[in-house]
């Protein structure tokens, strides 16, 4: 039972994952689930007994019992006491401030990133002001690699996302061929399918490894399939080069989603096994979002955000390429507008890039959501400034499969461009070598106008 006395008034928390679950920032999901704060004033009580914390007591408190979740026994058994130890006398407001300390680097981060836990990231995450959250993920610096190079310093990536209503063959390529035209794809060039079985799975991944081969594209690709489809896919012979799977916080959410942490080994290691990896050996891809636990029935009474940091945990132990929070994907009910759903983005780029985790946004909002494009926006340049490793290229912001708004191609340039960052280097170099890209790095402006005859020529053989 924890303790805090704010204005004459004495509030009670039974539990940390109590604490933890008033402290954290207004959002629809935790009044749902039925652990948000009462009021202000009780959210500001629960920061004053979170700052005032030692770290150690999230290694002894576990807010899903070791012996009930396979999660909670990856946390503990997993946790790098060495890695700890530079920050294990410290409590979680005193953390804040070594974060914040201009003093504490990229090596610094990445030192401590394996001894860091979900719940001490989420904790650290909720007495943070959104500027905060933006220079810590600014400082941290991963690094991965399948058959280029991503996250490099002065860099954004981008997954172009070319998803199709029937999986129509010409209308994924001609969205291809826009995307890469913009100089997106780097990150990786991604299907979700319409048709979610084992011979659409083969027949995608063909078509993009054809793409790709025939063109000499320096990019992975990967469709959005479960394991246990991707797997069968390998069985049949299909060039598969990332491991996809939506993962999540607790053992009943990813049992939910059909998997558990030894299945996700299984995929890692026929992934591997492969060997179509060239830069790095991180060939799986994880996706994450807020309140896919509670929209499971499996959110065991802990607030939304600490479970998503949760899953940065699951992804982390599988060494992904790439870990993507589709942030406002839900729905209102988990984030109800744009003022949340900006919240919530800082906070999961923050969270996995504190853990160690090569982290992107899929900066996005449903049509029933009290959010815009004004919103996109501003969490796109937010996340931007604070080093996001990779967001969505998807044509003209409009997902037409998927039904929602993400970022478009040009928003991807507007981001590189008003910040000066590039796309991985070998894409980059391919990209200057076909023309789209000027030998300064730009964007060309014969290709913008579409008068490179180079360009001409290599769009017909695209097609």
């Amino acid at each position: 039972m924890f303790k805090s006395t704010l204005g004459g008034t004495r509030y009670v928390f039974d539990d940390l994952k109590a604490v933890l679950a008033a402290a954290t920032p207004e959002r629809s999901g935790d009044r749902l689930a039925g652990v948000a704060a009462g009021s202000g004033a009780e959210r500001v009580a629960a920061r004053y007994v979170l700052a005032d914390l030692p770290l150690i007591t999230f290694l002894n408190d576990l807010v899903i019992p070791y012996e009930a979740d396979e999660v909670s026994r990856l946390i503990v058994d997993d946790h790098d006491a060495a890695a700890f130890a530079p920050i294990a006398h410290l409590t979680t407001g005193g953390w804040r401030e070594w974060l914040l300390s201009e003093a504490v680097d990229a090596a610094a981060l990445a030192g401590i990133a394996p001894g860091v836990t979900p719940e001490m990231a989420a904790a650290v995450c909720k007495l943070m002001r959104n500027q905060d959250l933006v220079a810590v993920a600014r400082k941290c610096r991963v690094i991965t690699g399948f058959r280029n190079t991503i996250g490099l310093e002065g860099r954004l990536s981008v997954r172009l996302q070319p998803n199709h209503p029937t999986d129509s063959p010409a209308g994924i390529a001609a969205s291809i061929l826009d995307g890469l035209l913009m100089g997106c794809g780097d990150a990786v060039i991604g299907i979700n399918p319409a048709s979610d079985n084992v011979d659409s799975t083969v027949q995608l991944l063909r078509l993009m490894d054809e793409l790709r081969q025939a063109h000499a594209i320096p990019t992975q690709t990967c469709v959005l399939t479960h394991v246990t489809n991707a797997l069968q896919a390998i069985e049949r012979g299909a060039p598969l080069d990332l491991m996809f799977q939506s993962v999540a916080g607790t053992e009943g959410a990813n049992r939910s989603f059909g998997i558990d942490l030894a299945l996700l080994k299984e995929g890692q290691d026929a992934a591997l096994s492969l060997g179509r990896h060239v830069t790095g050996r991180n060939v799986t891809y994880f996706e994450t979002g807020q309140g896919s636990a509670l929209s499971a029935g499996a959110h065991h009474g802990v607030d939304q955000q600490t479970l998503e940091a949760r899953a940065y945990a699951v992804a982390r132990k599988f060494e992904p390429l790439l870990v993507n929070s589709v942030v406002g994907f839900i729905g209102p009910e988990y984030l109800y507008d744009g003022k949340q759903i900006l919240r919530a983005g800082l906070e999961d780029h923050f969270c996995g890039k504190l853990m160690g985790l090569p982290m992107g946004l899929d900066v996005c909002y449903t049509s029933h959501a009290e959010a815009d494009q004004d919103d996109v926006d501003t969490l796109l340049s937010m996340a931007a400034l604070a080093g996001v490793t990779f967001i969505m290229g998807v044509p003209g912001g409009d997902d037409i499969m998927l039904h929602y708004q993400s970022t478009s191609f040009h928003d991807a340039a507007y981001a590189r461009s008003v910040l000066n960052l590039r796309p991985a280097p070998e894409f980059e170099r391919w990209l200057i070598d076909v023309g789209v890209f000027d030998d300064a790095g730009r964007l060309s402006a014969k290709a913008l106008a579409g008068e490179s005859r180079r360009l001409v020529d290599y769009a017909a053989a695209l097609l």
